[in-house]
């Protein structure tokens, strides 16, 4: 939870606005966001279109839906099984090793330094779910794994993380707003 407000509050600074302190939501009277969601010093939620990009990479920073949307699309069909029951769908994405790589992970000097990074995804209420660079990587396993914007053709609110081939959609984060390399 603390890397997510930690990821907020860069977003924020970028924007000009102030965060309260980090991991503490602001009570707001007129917020919609859901019980324990992460907020901005203002009480409103940050967009759930901007993903905050963090860690052991070259380049930090964001990516917005718009900038999603203009990378080159990928289709993946799942079956998965829910809390709430089986789902079914096609989801629409960019690739999240094309959003890994492009933030180039950092190495270190052991031999296959780039077999160790672990890629954290959170999402805004503090969900988090963690993938191998060996999982996503093309070179490797090469598993389409998606941020997601829309499904069966419907965009919906918010980005969320497809993992194809989970039989349980545990690692499917909704409403991502951070990527971390470690």
């Amino acid at each position: 939870m603390r890397t997510v407000a930690a990821a907020l509050a860069l977003l924020l600074s970028a924007s000009g606005a102030s965060a309260a302190e980090p991991g503490v939501a602001q009570p707001d009277a007129t917020s919609a966001a859901e019980p324990g969601a992460t907020m901005t010093a203002d009480g409103t939620t940050p967009p759930p279109e901007t993903i905050a990009i963090t860690g052991a990479v070259h380049n930090p920073g964001a990516v917005t839906l718009q900038e999603l949307m203009k990378m080159p699309p990928v289709d993946v069909t799942v079956t998965q099984q829910t809390d709430k029951g089986p789902v079914t769908g096609t989801f629409r994405g960019a690739l999240l090793w094309t959003l890994v790589s492009q933030a180039d992970p950092v190495d270190g000097p052991e031999k296959n330094a780039y077999l160790r990074h672990t890629i954290f995804v959170s999402g805004a209420d503090g969900y988090t779910t963690a993938l191998s660079d060996g999982e996503i990587d093309p070179k490797l396993e090469g598993k389409h794994v998606i941020v997601a914007y829309a499904k069966d053709g419907v965009a919906f609110d918010g980005l969320r993380l497809v993992v194809p081939g989970d039989a349980h959609a545990a690692r499917g984060v909704h409403d991502i707003a951070v990527i971390e390399v470690k």
